[in-house]
């Protein structure tokens, strides 16, 4: 029998995890963001440049999590990020770099909270938020184009991550 959001029985859990979202601006990006922020029990969201959309596009996307996940919006996410690190944050930034290493080579340690750092639709991360990065990760990918939708990567970075804080 297919269970529903009522009879399911999925434990809730809150990870150390911080989203930040840097110059994530497409209304449905944005929906699915939250709901998968919602999904994986992340602590915060965090979005910075421009003001993120909350019209009937991104409400329909997230199916109303916005209203419960905790989220902020920054405009300086280099400045952001700085204050996260100072704080003692573990800043993992997931972009495709000459010096990036696969996700699921990744290992998450529980000492420290974690800032997990996604980018822009088109652009990725910048540049200046990538040096503040403890690690850099990616996604191996098999077939011809390099990257994939921020918010496919994001849910299966949040996927490795979460995995790997559960055990």
């Amino acid at each position: 029998m297919q269970l529903t959001h009522y009879t399911s029985k999925f434990k809730r859990h809150t990870f150390p995890i911080t989203l930040v979202c840097e110059n994530v601006t497409n209304a449905a990006n944005v929906g699915s963001i939250f709901r998968i922020a919602d999904a994986f029990g992340i602590e915060k969201l965090i979005f910075c440049g421009s003001p993120i959309p909350k019209g009937r596009k991104m409400t329909k996307t997230s199916r109303s999590t916005e209203k419960y996940v905790p989220y902020e919006h920054h405009e300086d996410a280099q400045f952001l990020l700085g204050t996260l690190k100072n704080s003692g944050y573990h800043i993992v930034a997931i972009e495709i770099t000459s010096s990036s290493t696969a996700l699921d080579k990744m290992s998450i340690e529980q000492q420290s909270p974690i800032v997990l750092l996604v980018g822009d639709e088109n652009f990725g991360i910048s540049e200046a938020c990538l040096k503040l990065a403890d690690q850099i990760v990616h996604i191996e990918m098999f077939g011809q184009n390099s990257s994939m939708n921020v918010t496919q990567a994001t849910s299966i970075a949040l996927y490795e991550m979460t995995n790997q804080l559960k055990n």
